[in-house]
């Protein structure tokens, strides 16, 4: 559709190219829903409101809210009432939520929802000393795609970086692929630290236990999640040499990550995750499995038991299987496998937890 005017002034005051189709695009999802039209006039009504445009703004650039005002009252003069009150309720809508957002602090040029600004603002938009936002989401964008692209070159020292970052920037602005939140916190800073999880080796002695707690912590506040298997560890009750005392158990000791994760938030701006392991022939099998059944024990944590071939073997004809104490590699019980299958399922059913990781598949 071609029109006299060139430009409109947007609500921050930036001057940007004038596209009646834009209008017309509005007025017809305007009456697309109201479920009264099918849409086809929205074509003339669009000619009528850049007709009026060019007839009251020859000599200045009109506002969006100039062309808006337009558009209501076009509606109205042509007998669209139902399609001009649906309008008017979307424009209040998107100035409370504009309104909202000024609350955060967030300038937004991409028109993402309010929750979506909200949680940009909790945890991913750059801050200065003092709490402030000082990047918008495009600048947001812009900042991970430059320090992507930057990766090309330990590669290709002829990498076109420009294409790739303008690339990897139009598929985040279009929303068609967001990275992880690591990435989103801190690439282009000085932490650097792009990946989300992390698997962490536990040993069987209090120093490896408590270095896996130290690098949790660590991982944890460049915003990174972690996972452990805990099948290394003795079973609550076996003997402890050194101290002729006996053993706490895997679980116990899960509490000290979890009890380590509750005080300290990912990159200093959300909670730190776990997950947990244990082999399903570990002798502590079912306090592991029915942990979560009280209500906020090792809420930082989900858990998943790690089936062998052999039980899922034994579960499907019925048969017992042995459980093995870690230390000594040595048969302590046996159980049927159709009960512990059993009570999986059923504390997953009721809790969300176990899932189940086939071992000997990875």
């Amino acid at each position: 559709m071609d029109s006299s005017i060139s430009q409109i002034r947007k609500r921050d005051g930036r001057i940007v190219a004038f596209e009646p189709d834009k209008i017309v695009a509005a007025i017809h999802k305007a009456i697309v829903s109201t479920e009264t039209e099918d849409g086809k006039a929205a074509e003339e009504l669009g000619r009528e409101v850049v007709r009026i445009l060019e007839q009251r703004f020859v000599d200045k650039i009109p506002g969006v809210e100039d062309v808006q005002d337009i558009v209501e009252e076009v509606l109205i003069q042509k007998g669209f009432a139902k399609v001009a009150k649906a309008y008017i309720i979307y424009r209040q809508k998107r100035s409370d939520v504009r309104e909202a957002k000024k609350i955060f602090g967030v300038t937004d040029e991409l028109k993402l929802s309010l929750n979506a600004i909200s949680v940009l603002e909790r945890r991913y938009l750059l801050k200065d000393e003092k709490g402030a936002v000082v990047e918008t989401p495009t600048q947001m964008f812009q900042r991970v795609a430059r320090a992507v692209a930057q990766a090309d070159l330990l590669y290709d020292e002829k990498a076109d970086v420009q294409r790739t970052e303008a690339e990897f920037y139009q598929i985040m602005r279009n929303l068609e692929f967001i990275p992880n939140s690591p990435t989103l916190m801190n690439a282009g800073t000085a932490m650097g630290q792009l990946a989300a999880c992390f698997v962490i080796p536990v040993d069987d002695s209090i120093e490896s236990i408590f270095d896996a707690v130290k690098n949790m912590a660590v991982i944890h506040k460049s915003g990174g999640g972690t996972g452990f298997s805990f099948s290394r560890l003795r079973p609550k009750g076996d003997v402890v040499k050194t101290t002729k005392g006996v053993a706490s158990g895997p679980v116990s000791f899960m509490r000290i990550f979890d009890t380590a994760t509750d005080v300290i938030k990912q990159g200093g701006r959300r909670r730190g995750a776990n997950m947990g392991i244990l082999r399903v022939d570990h002798p502590d099998i079912i306090e592991f499995v029915t942990s979560k059944s009280k209500e906020g024990f090792l809420s930082n944590f989900n858990i998943s038991v790690a089936v062998t071939d052999a039980f899922m073997e034994a579960v499907e004809k019925d048969q017992n299987y042995d459980l093995v104490n870690p230390r000594t590699k040595e048969p302590v019980r046996t159980l049927r496998a159709r009960d512990i299958f059993s009570l999986i399922v059923t504390q997953a059913w009721r809790t969300g937890d176990p899932g189940l990781i086939f071992i000997d598949e990875i």
